[in-house]
């Protein structure tokens, strides 16, 4: 069969044959249809991701879509190694494999799955958000953020509040419900002084994609301005601007800030499918909107090397 393999470390995935999977007793075998590339599934293919198995060669892509030997339409995740997303065919646990909603497309529920789940498992795993509350999404002017704003607020939260880089991106993310956008400034100062004005009037939830400095001021901000015991949920998802940050250890100390992390890990694996499920359910229902570009499988290593953080690639497999 024809998948999208990655014969070796740090080496990108090639278009070509790949043995054709037989599923075990509590796996089902998958025609795939869809299957999207994500920044999890970029980095677990490079072998430098938390969660990649170090195995080679193997087919890349950690979830897709595609139909079962009785024709039903799944949304698949986390296939058994070395099979994955990309490729004609696949094996998942049945465990790890949900049912479609008839009204969502294979492409968009390709696309939609890991970005949107990243922010819901936030909100509802981690955070514990409450409807009525304030959220900040630090990191939102691509396809994860746009969807982090659109689901905070279909679970409810106030006001929400966006940071980027690129001021005609927060203009669109505002016409998605962001309430303020705050554009991610070289000033540090001037950057620090604008979240302090946001945390005075009061923040309850901050998702972070971006980690770095952004973070930094983000966290230094929120201690000098939080009141007394008033907790913040800080949760951190991404780190697109680097891996690591330096923090005072009095920021912690001085505030009721509460830093946590989530992720593959972070969370029992069938809660993190029951939240996809949730998605799933809702995203025609409460109108989700998420750009895409679907591209035929046979043309992933062209793909693998497009950088547009508005819209998800989707690969496209059988028809």
């Amino acid at each position: 069969m024809k998948a999208a393999i990655v014969r070796a470390p740090a080496e990108p995935p090639i278009y070509g044959d790949f043995p054709v999977p037989e599923p075990a007793a509590d796996e089902y075998r998958i025609r795939v249809t869809a299957a999207a590339i994500s920044p999890v599934t970029k980095s677990r293919a490079a072998g430098v991701h938390y969660s990649s198995s170090g195995q080679f060669p193997f087919i890349v892509g950690v979830d897709g879509v595609g139909s079962l030997d009785d024709g039903s339409r799944v949304y698949f995740a986390l296939p058994r190694a070395p099979y994955g997303g990309m490729a004609e065919q696949t094996v998942a646990p049945a465990a790890h494999c949900l049912p479609l909603p008839s009204a969502l497309d294979d492409i968009t529920a390709a696309a939609i799955a890991n970005p949107g789940m990243s922010s819901w498992v936030a909100y509802t795993e981690r955070a514990k958000l409450k409807p009525g509350e304030t959220v900040l999404v630090n990191g939102a002017t691509g396809t994860a953020g746009r969807l982090a704003i659109q689901i905070a607020r279909h679970l409810g939260a106030k006001r929400i509040i966006a940071t980027g880089r690129n001021v005609e991106a927060l203009r669109e993310v505002a016409a998605l419900g962001a309430d303020v956008t705050v554009p991610l400034v070289e000033d540090e100062e001037a950057l620090e002084q604008s979240f302090k004005t946001q945390f005075a009037r009061g923040v309850d939830v901050v998702i972070d994609y971006l980690w770095g400095k952004s973070a930094e001021r983000l966290l230094t901000a929120a201690a000098k301005v939080s009141e007394d015991g008033v907790p913040l949920r800080f949760v951190q998802i991404g780190a697109i601007s680097g891996p690591n940050i330096s923090l005072p250890s009095a920021v912690l100390r001085a505030s009721a800030i509460e830093l946590m992390g989530s992720g593959i890990g972070s969370v029992p694996r069938d809660r993190f499918l029951g939240v996809v499920a949730d998605l799933l359910n809702a995203a025609v229902p409460a109108g989700f909107k998420i750009a895409t570009r679907p591209t035929p499988l046979s043309q992933v290593q062209d793909a693998w090397s497009w950088a547009d953080s508005t819209r998800r690639t989707v690969l496209t497999v059988n028809g």
